[in-house]
């Protein structure tokens, strides 16, 4: 019970933190979720306008998009007990000319190493994005989609997905392998994951 007490208190203090809140347009609004008895984590790229407007992560089409590629409903996905939210960027980093911003360089490495020793039952890590796969695979992969490719040698114990945007529909359709490929094996070991 006390690893659950201490995780919560690191997710606690990184939802209070205003590190680079000078830089945000709408401010800090850090959105992260998880415990020290989550089992799947999700490491995502940073909220969007909506999310941050609703203080809840994945609050959008992509979040609806990427829980259908997970196979878990809403309750489950919002369920802290089984998982865990930490994208790389905790705040909305504004609009640039052809989407968001990147997210903000300050918070992994001010929150992403205490948050990763909280959770301390992760069993499978869903790394989401470019920025993601940059931080978690540096160097083992040329492209995002060479990473996502390498599902089979990644699991059981993580996986790459394209960022679940509308933006990656001309890649989704291009690469029709990964939903006739990659989504049934990553469910399964999702169910299996939560039990």
């Amino acid at each position: 019970m006390a690893g659950v007490r201490r995780s919560l208190k690191v997710i606690r203090e990184a939802r209070a933190c205003t590190a680079c809140s000078n830089h945000l347009p709408l401010g800090a609004r850090p959105l992260l979720s998880g415990s020290g008895v989550s089992r799947l984590l999700i490491i995502g790229q940073a909220p969007g306008v909506r999310a941050h407007e609703s203080g809840v992560p994945w609050d959008d089409a992509s979040g609806e998009r990427l829980r259908a590629w997970l196979g878990v409903s809403a309750e489950e996905f919002y369920d802290e007990s089984k998982i865990a939210l930490m994208p790389m960027g905790f705040c909305y980093p504004g609009k640039g000319k052809s989407g968001d911003l990147p997210p903000r360089a300050e918070c992994a490495p001010l929150w992403h190493e205490r948050l990763l020793k909280a959770f301390k039952k992760i069993q499978l890590t869903v790394i989401v994005g470019r920025y993601a796969c940059e931080q978690y695979l540096q160097g083992q992969y040329a492209t995002l989609g060479e990473a996502v490719g390498d599902w089979e040698r990644l699991l059981p114990g993580q996986i790459v997905l394209p960022h679940p945007s509308g933006r990656n529909n001309i890649w989704l359709k291009k690469n029709d392998w990964f939903e006739k490929e990659v989504l049934a094996s990553l469910q399964d070991r999702v169910k299996r994951t939560l039990g």
